[in-house]
């Protein structure tokens, strides 16, 4: 039996013995139709750096991001260009995936008996990527593949992400509207005086980075530093080692705000530093012992998490015991006040963005990257000449006198994987601070400053775990035809690359400006 494909909506709920059948390379594969969503035309792609070979990019279907793949990249068969019959197979599972074939067939419908297993055939592609193969009376064949296999082989991340993976805690990734999270605990760790801890992460609002100063406010109690301005909303900032009872120290580059909700508003508190989002199964979670739940801070620690067969401790804290003294919701409650005052006074108003977000926006390659605005110190133009460190990375461009600072300057194409591009006019150096210091990203232009909305905002597909760290999110703009692409900006150079790259600097920038 055989249909139009553009035709077919499959039935995912009845199992039967359907595959859909395509082309690639002159050969025919199939897929079991159960696991088929829908079939599709080549959409236009987002290339997504730092991801799988076989990644083709990201594409928008209908308002969700769909990472998009080569099935011939998969397979290892030559790659070859796209034309009016390509389609895009999307399968079905714990986070949809787009394969690339050449054409797509038909739909059949064959007595199971009639597949025989891998093991007793032969195929042109690896066996560890098929399930058997279907005969045909006419002596043809279809090669039916492994969906999981092909996931798995190429993008263990997503294959962590369905619960496969065997670690004890995993980095978070997009919601799977499908799975059971009953038995998992989502937080964000961070770090206070060398001690992890960690908030749920539905308690979390937002994290943003330190300002370079904390606006006092008159008669806030000492928990309280102060207020900073965050798009518009002023917000009452406490400090965490106060908290604790541990000495506060001088806001850092490397230190982090974590947004919470309270009743009548938010409020944020100064961490160290955040560490990253963790996914813990719930037998790794124990309650705080009770003869250890007196007064002080252990009180703020509702359960402790066992990572890494217990050699890493992570004190889960509560939100709701961390407010719960009067004498804490008093001096936030007096802050508010008297800088709804002083705000008054200064003819300020809320300008309602707090559901939007503000970014940076960059192009690379011709797609377009976006980094929080907060995290960019400034924008200059790319001079004619860069001082060249020698024995560096090979992304390290060289240095730049900023007004009497050394500032190493990174090609971000370079350093995402990208081919190198010849200087023009239009490049631009986004001053950023990473790992404490501060260093310059070559882009190709700065776009502009984009307002978006929190709701279009999504995690991105986890295709390979470095480009899950670099890029950490995507804008869906369907509307306006865009996606643009998120990135960590504290995962650009990872901890040894930045202090390496800061020692090399320190190290040679005298002789080198000496030497201009």
């Amino acid at each position: 039996m055989s249909v139009d494909i553009d035709e077919v909506v499959p039935d995912l709920t009845e199992e039967t013995a359907d595959y859909v059948t395509f082309d690639m390379a002159g050969e025919r594969y199939a897929f079991p139709m159960r696991r088929v969503q829908e079939i599709i035309r080549m959409p236009v792609v987002v290339k997504v750096p730092l991801g799988p070979p076989s990644l083709e990019g990201l594409s928008n279907l209908r308002g969700r991001v769909l990472p998009v793949v080569s099935l011939r990249s998969c397979c290892a068969m030559e790659q070859t260009g796209h034309d009016e019959t390509t389609r895009v197979i999307v399968v079905a599972g714990g986070v949809p995936l787009g394969f690339v074939v050449d054409r797509v067939s038909s739909v059949i419908s064959i007595d199971p008996q009639a597949v025989e297993p891998a093991e007793s055939v032969q195929a042109t592609v690896r066996s560890d990527v098929m399930v058997g193969v279907i005969k045909s009376d006419g002596g043809a064949m279809t090669t039916v593949l492994d969906v999981d296999q092909l996931i798995s082989s190429q993008f263990s991340r997503l294959t962590e992400r369905q619960g496969t993976g065997g670690r004890d805690a995993v980095v978070a990734g997009p919601a799977d509207p499908t799975g059971d999270r009953d038995d998992t605990l989502e937080l964000v760790s961070f770090a206070v005086e060398g001690q992890e801890y960690a908030l749920p992460i539905d308690q979390v609002q937002e994290i943003v980075q330190a300002p370079e100063s904390i606006s006092h406010v008159p008669n806030a109690g000492n928990r309280v530093l102060g207020v900073i301005d965050l798009r518009g909303r002023l917000l009452p900032v406490m400090s965490m080692r106060r908290v604790f009872g541990l000495p506060v120290t001088p806001l850092e580059p490397q230190n982090r705000i974590v947004v919470v909700s309270l009743e009548g508003g938010v409020v944020g508190m100064v961490m160290d530093t955040v560490r990253e989002v963790l996914r813990v199964p719930q037998h790794l979670v124990a309650p705080l012992p009770t003869l250890m739940a007196r007064e002080g801070r252990k009180t703020e620690v509702e359960s402790v998490c066992r990572l890494e067969e217990g050699r890493r401790l992570v004190s889960v804290l509560s939100v709701s015991r961390m407010f719960d003294s009067p004498e804490v919701r008093d001096e936030i409650a007096e802050c508010r006040e008297d800088d709804q005052t002083m705000a008054a006074e200064r003819g300020e108003v809320d300008d309602g963005r707090g559901d939007e977000e503000l970014f940076v926006v960059f192009r690379l390659d011709d797609e377009e990257y976006a980094v929080d605005v907060d995290a960019v110190q400034e924008i200059i133009r790319v001079p004619e000449v860069l001082i060249r460190v020698p024995k560096s990375f090979a992304f390290v461009e060289g240095l730049v006198n900023l007004r009497g600072t050394v500032l190493p300057v990174v090609d971000l194409r370079t350093r995402l994987g990208l081919s190198r591009a010849e200087r023009d006019e239009q490049q631009r150096i986004v001053v950023m601070i990473i790992g404490g210091a501060r260093t310059g990203f070559i882009v190709d232009a700065v776009a502009e400053v984009a307002r978006v909305g929190r709701e279009v905002l999504e995690p991105a597909p986890e295709l390979s775990a470095e480009q899950a760290r670099v890029v950490s999110r995507v804008a869906n703009l369907p509307d306006q035809k865009r996606m643009l692409l998120l990135v960590q900006v504290d995962q650009l150079l990872a901890a040894d690359q930045a202090a390496a790259a800061a020692e090399l600097c320190e190290a040679t920038a005298d002789e080198a400006l000496a030497g201009r």
